[in-house]
């Protein structure tokens, strides 16, 4: 008896052991520390988002107007799960990553220049390739001769490389250019096919803006350019033959002359696009008269490449042959430059300059959200601030003023549509920026006033 009475006061001891090892783990887990609930990551696409870009190239508006425009992008994607571990891994990786020499085998010496701000996040990139390019003029009365005594000084880097050419595509280059997405790097791109379509810009024509400048007049003389946008603004202001005048005219996207030479002129110089806003105003504004970029003897072409159909239909242009692949694929480029384009008239924007301007010039609060990665300066604007790094003297006309909403978007609508104001760029911003060139100086900003 009394050994199954001890029997019974174990069995009894190891349940109330049991039972209160059992209490104890419950109370645990419900005061368990709030920072193992895994937090929800709110991705691009989710309920709640109120500014969409869909995968078919429509932008979001701000305000919402009309959709007609050429610098709308393409192909966007919601940011996925993948893309942000690959953004947050690009991000470590870049805080241990040198900026070692360059230099080019041909031309003019290429060097890193180093950053005056600071360079987070990442993808800013305030670090750009830089080379000695000797002036062509002796202007006394030029941009860079009057910049540094304006506000604009210290942002302002004079031996950035505006263009680039054969000699920029190395192994070393395209490491460092891979890191930057869109106008701005090389991101995505394949080497062996920057190294083949950039190959056919290896003349010093493809990487001086103003090339033909010995045979236009003497090196003591001003280099004048007139950049004419697209505004409203130029409708009946009968600037034709003053914008003429200038030794250079630049234009871009639905560049319409024919029929309003009174207003804007009727010679091209430099035509800027990409294949984007290209096939965007070909399909945007035949109704109103635009067929294709202007063709003319002294008429180059500049391409903003944001992706790399801009590199394939250059190529082609050089080589007048079939673009080799992509949404072009088969197109005959004379059909646009006309059958007498050659390399030497085909020039490309630097994708340091193109992020050299969205950083110093048009850093925008974009890009503190998730649409950072497209934004960038609008084509008319990379054209505009071009002529600022390559002319002596720049005149703007049809570029965004304070009274915009006076004018129509364009100076050859048929009807009033008021100005698209669009994600991916930053409009209100270079109407600033345009504003304070102009009272610092540094360019002749057309007004009705």
């Amino acid at each position: 008896m009394m050994r199954m009475a001890l029997q019974r006061k174990l069995v009894l001891a190891v349940f109330t052991i049991i039972s209160l090892l059992c209490v104890y783990i419950l109370c645990l887990n419900l005061d368990w520390p709030s920072w193992s609930i895994q937090p929800h990551l709110r991705m691009s696409g989710s309920p709640g988002d109120t500014e969409e870009l869909s995968n078919t190239g429509s932008r979001t508006h701000l305000p919402p107007t009309h959709t007609s425009h050429p610098d709308r992008p393409t192909a966007l994607k919601p940011t996925t799960e993948l893309q942000l571990q690959k953004a947050q891994k690009l991000f470590l990786k870049s805080t241990s990553r040198p900026d070692a020499d360059r230099t080019c085998t041909r031309g003019p010496t290429v060097r890193p220049t180093q950053s005056a701000r600071p360079s987070e996040p990442a993808f800013i990139g305030d670090t750009y390739t830089s080379e000695d390019i000797p002036p062509q003029t002796d202007c006394s009365d030029s941009v860079r001769g009057r910049v540094g005594k304006t506000e604009f000084g210290g942002q302002f880097v004079e031996n950035i490389p505006v263009l680039q050419a054969a000699r920029h595509v190395t192994s070393e280059e395209y490491q460092r250019l891979s890191w930057y997405p869109g106008a701005h790097g090389w991101e995505g791109l394949e080497y062996q096919m920057l190294v083949e379509t950039l190959s056919v810009l290896n003349s010093s024509a493809n990487w001086q803006m103003l090339d033909d400048w010995e045979s236009r007049s003497n090196k003591s003389e001003c280099r004048r350019c007139a950049v004419v946008g697209n505004g409203g603004i130029l409708k009946d202001s009968q600037k034709g033959k003053e914008i003429d005048s200038h030794h250079y005219v630049f234009r871009t996207n639905g560049a319409i002359t024919k029929g309003f030479e009174q207003d804007v002129g009727s010679r091209t110089t430099h035509y800027t696009f990409s294949t984007n806003t290209l096939m965007n105003s070909i399909r945007s504004y035949a109704g109103v008269g635009y067929r294709g970029p202007p063709v003319s003897k002294e008429t180059r072409y500049i391409f903003l490449p944001d992706h790399d159909r801009d590199y394939l239909l250059m190529k082609a242009a050089a080589t007048h042959t079939p673009v080799e692949r992509g949404p072009e694929r088969g197109k005959d480029p004379s059909v646009y430059f006309g059958k007498d384009v050659s390399a030497v008239k085909l020039k490309m924007y630097h994708p340091d300059f193109v992020r050299y301007l969205r950083n110093r010039f048009l850093r925008s609060n974009t890009l503190k959200t998730k649409y950072k990665n497209i934004y960038r300066p609008s084509t008319g604007a990379v054209m505009l601030l071009a002529a600022l790094h390559t002319c002596d003297q720049v005149s703007a006309y049809g570029f965004i003023t304070p009274d915009y909403k006076n004018y129509s978007d364009h100076y050859y609508d048929i009807s009033y549509h008021p100005v698209g104001f669009f994600i991916n760029h930053d409009l209100r911003m270079e109407l600033t920026l345009w504003q304070q060139l102009h009272q610092a100086g540094l360019i002749r900003l057309y007004t009705r006033h």
